[in-house]
């Protein structure tokens, strides 16, 4: 019997029983339609937040007080104040880091601010005036405060343009007193919407000169970050090394074990959170197939009933000279063809459903979502459900290839 007519046969043999064959795939189906969908939205995560770091500049290192996370006890380390004036004092000498093109302290935390009966709890976020040159952000009325307004702790704030909506409306919000902590703040700036950068939502944030933030609205003397930024891409690695030994010099540190600080470069940060990334991508794909191998027994669940209630049918092929190998491939076609028709179907269910949670996650959450289709992960969920087809579809067709043609013939 040549191949193309043992899939006729099992073409045929699969139409006669249309609803149970749709049935039987059912769990193929699902499975590979959840595998595509984690994917697929895993990817349009990674991108979002590789872009996201991306948006800080290849040049722009981060400086974080506490031992840099090994694991998940690990955060606790980076509620630390190791990072203090002097340490930026001595950064900010051109002898100490070279290559060195700036660098801006920031502290941070949420906070709620109070304009007459309206309240709003916003990021606060303390820095210099440098922060339009590593942000890339401009006030869209007003301005920014100044080096001046940084050494006196002038009570000044420039706000996001969701926190002058939700406290201002449609009323101009320049020059008026808005609360924090208990402190009237002038408004001197409004962003213009700007969204996110990096991993601040500019929108949801009011920025203040970082002395004002640390002792009126935070009541510390330490700071949360340094950012810095090398003079260009080729001076980052000598920058890190730079103020790792500034840093370990000030804080009296020999064994860089022992070190109560680390630097982040974006390099490191994209790798890090690729890897976390691709291992969440993947052992949610592996719970999602499961489902195949419920699938799979499924499968072989109605193969055997198959088999049975094509007890006669199969006596008579043998009777007309059907061997045993016609038999044995008539019924793995028919598994692997329910498998693969279930990979495909699943293939466009998966598709149509991360392109459906792309776009919902980038209007509610107001961010770049891209849709992501998982090549890789689509050929091989159609590879593994043949592959299911064809191990749970082997029993039932030995079982049937084993058959006497006399006593399938006699079947009732």
């Amino acid at each position: 019997m040549t191949f193309f007519h043992t899939f006729k046969t099992s073409l045929v043999g699969l139409k006669t029983h249309r609803l149970r064959s749709s049935l039987t795939i059912l769990g193929v189906v699902i499975g590979i339609t959840s595998i595509i969908a984690v994917v697929s939205i895993g990817q349009g995560a990674q991108s979002l937040i590789l872009g996201q770091v991306a948006g800080l500049g290849s040049n722009t290192i981060a400086v974080i007080p506490g031992r840099q996370p090994q694991g998940p006890s690990g955060f606790v380390e980076l509620f630390s104040n190791s990072l203090k004036e002097s340490d930026l004092a001595a950064l900010q000498r051109k002898e100490n880091v070279p290559t060195l093109k700036r660098i801006m302290p920031v502290v941070f935390g949420a906070e709620s601010a109070y304009y007459g009966g309206e309240t709003y709890r916003a990021t606060i976020f303390g820095a210099s005036d440098l922060i339009t040159q590593v942000f890339d952000i401009f006030p869209e009325k007003g301005s920014f405060f100044t080096d001046d307004d940084i050494r006196s702790r002038a009570d000044v704030i420039v706000i996001g343009s969701k926190v002058k909506d939700e406290l201002f409306g449609e009323s101009d919000a320049l020059g008026e007193r808005l609360k924090i902590k208990g402190k009237n703040f002038r408004v001197i700036g409004v962003l213009s919407k700007k969204g996110q950068v990096s991993f601040f939502n500019f929108d949801e944030m009011a920025i203040v000169p970082y002395t004002t933030a640390q002792q009126y609205i935070f009541g510390i003397k330490h700071f949360h970050r340094f950012i810095v930024q090398a003079e260009n891409e080729a001076a980052v690695s000598r920058t890190v090394r730079d103020i790792q030994v500034t840093l370990r010099e000030m804080h009296g540190i020999d064994d860089p074990a022992k070190d109560d600080f680390f630097v982040e470069t974006p390099a490191d940060l994209m790798a890090r959170l690729s890897t976390i990334t691709n291992i969440l991508t993947i052992f949610l794909a592996s719970i999602a197939a499961i489902s195949l191998v419920v699938g799979g027994i499924g499968i072989m669940n109605i193969m055997l009933v198959s088999v049975t209630e094509r007890t006669r049918e199969i006596g008579l092929r043998k009777a007309l000279g059907a061997t045993r190998r016609d038999i044995l491939r008539q019924f793995l076609v028919e598994a692997i063809m329910l498998t693969g028709v279930g990979g495909f179907i699943g293939i466009i269910f998966g598709v149509l459903i991360s392109m459906a949670a792309s776009l919902a996650l980038s209007l509610y959450l107001s961010v770049s979502w891209s849709f992501s289709f998982p090549i890789s992960a689509a050929l091989t969920g159609l590879a593994v459900s043949c592959a299911v087809g064809l191990i749970f579809g082997i029993y039932p067709a030995r079982k049937a290839a084993s058959l006497s043609p006399i006593e399938a013939l006699r079947y009732e």
